[in-house]
């Protein structure tokens, strides 16, 4: 199978190399490393052409039928990316642009006002909540809503058969053993963290824990392809690669929506769309995900100002 550089990618793209690296960093694209150099297979330079294939047309009817785009930005999660294809799909008039950049770097710019919705997973350490404490302390004046979109499996990704025999979070520092990371400012990356902590061990002590990954596929494929041996994410992404899972905790999975005179009516008809159609079916598709408190407002604050 060819492997591109991101320079071929561009070239043949006739976009800058900066474009290809946020394509890959906005999770637009899959990458992987060899050594410090992002390389791109075939396949998926492929698959990304064919689903940008139809964007011109649809942006310039976007635009003639008054389409509402929202800005979304956090967390990578699969049932984030099947919500996008569905508004897309549906003709719904909506329009939902992401941005995959990690929990903690969503909830930030729908601070700052620059996106409308942020996808996050947080566990606060010292209350063992997720996602809440954060928004308390950051939103204290701006109205905003959340709602719990779903709980997910997180754990280790391993190869198929686990031929390293790792049984938990212990034994990613053992000598034998190199991880991939996701990025600082990711949930996962701050669950890691707290499993460390819980296990005593130092970040320094595990192998590969700077290398980084921004999305759950890009960090299973380390796996899928040998790079790595062990990388903490969701089960979904090793179901989809045939990878072993070792399953150590459920998270809360939420979506936080920021509301503004301009973007008020563009969110009531997403929630809508989420709450009241048949959406929440995509779940069944997808492995290690619980749908028991799909779509509930779980907190808002000024909700009468919304």
């Amino acid at each position: 199978m060819q492997i591109y550089t991101p320079d071929e990618i561009a070239s043949m793209l006739k976009i800058s190399k900066h474009t290809v690296y946020e394509m890959i960093k906005r999770g637009d694209l899959a990458a992987f490393k060899v050594g410090n150099k992002m390389r791109i297979e075939e396949s998926e330079f492929e698959r990304y052409k064919a689903s940008m294939s139809a964007n011109p047309v649809k942006a310039q009817e976007s635009k003639a039928a008054g389409q509402h785009s929202l800005q979304l930005a956090g967390s990578h999660d699969f049932l984030v990316e099947q919500l996008v294809k569905y508004i897309a799909s549906e003709g719904t008039g909506l329009s939902i642009t992401p941005s995959y950049i990690g929990s903690l770097e969503g909830l930030m710019m729908l601070y700052r006002g620059s996106a409308d919705i942020a996808a996050v997973h947080l566990l606060d350490p010292a209350s063992q909540q997720y996602n809440l404490p954060f928004i308390r302390q950051l939103f204290v004046h701006e109205p905003i809503t959340v709602m719990r979109l779903a709980s997910r499996d997180q754990g280790l990704i391993v190869a198929k058969g686990n031929p390293k025999n790792i049984t938990g979070v212990k034994d990613l520092a053992r000598s034998d053993v190199t991880i991939i990371n996701r990025q600082k400012g990711a949930g996962t990356r701050f669950l890691l963290d707290s499993f460390l902590a819980g296990e005593k061990l130092e970040p320094a002590a595990v192998n590969g824990y700077e290398n980084e990954e921004w999305t759950h596929l890009g960090a299973a494929a380390h796996i899928s392809r040998g790079s790595a041996d062990a990388a903490f994410g969701i089960r979904c992404a090793a179901s989809q690669l045939g990878l072993d899972f070792i399953p150590l905790t459920k998270e809360q999975f939420d979506l936080v929506f920021r509301w503004t005179p301009g973007n008020k009516d563009a969110l009531i008809h997403l929630i809508d769309l989420i709450q009241l159609t048949n959406f929440k079916d995509s779940i069944a598709d997808l492995d290690g995900y619980d749908a028991e408190e799909f779509g509930k407002i779980i907190y808002g604050n000024h909700l009468s100002e919304a």
